[in-house]
């Protein structure tokens, strides 16, 4: 089993607030965004979107299993997440192409960080943790 800390190669942010995390072979970005439509700063809700893009690097097809999300509001609330997969998929990602996906994040702060890891297994059944560095969700 190889673990993040093996592959991990860091990378400067593809935006302002976001993230991109190169654990070999598979590339994670992500670009967070703030969405004030679903926002109701009322009654203490802001609601922040997050695109994912996974790239595979290599030559060896890659399937997600999990997901592991850890969630930190402007108070220093902190939130974990764990579950199979990736909006409802467990996408497999052969060599060479990108799979990419978009879900949201709510918060009772103005702005919050996240961050966290995906676990990939291949057709042999090792395994792979892939680590996806923090980003921001914040107002700009």
């Amino acid at each position: 089993m190889n673990s993040a800390s093996d592959n991990l190669v860091h990378s400067p942010t593809a935006c302002p607030h976001g993230s991109v995390t190169l654990t070999k072979p598979l590339k994670i970005s992500v670009s967070p965004s703030f969405i004030p439509e679903h926002s109701d700063p009322d009654t203490g809700r802001w609601i922040f979107a997050y695109k994912i893009e996974i790239t595979n690097e290599g030559d060896v097809a890659w399937t997600l299993r999990s997901r592991y999300w850890k969630i930190i509001d402007g108070d220093g609330e902190q939130h974990e997440v764990r579950g199979p997969g990736v909006v409802g998929l467990q996408p497999r990602i052969e060599g060479g192409l990108t799979f990419s996906y978009s879900s949201f994040c709510p918060l009772s702060t103005t702005w919050g960080t996240m961050e966290g890891s995906f676990r990939f297994v291949d057709d042999e059944g090792s395994e792979l943790i892939a680590g996806i560095d923090r980003f921001f969700l914040a107002i700009d």
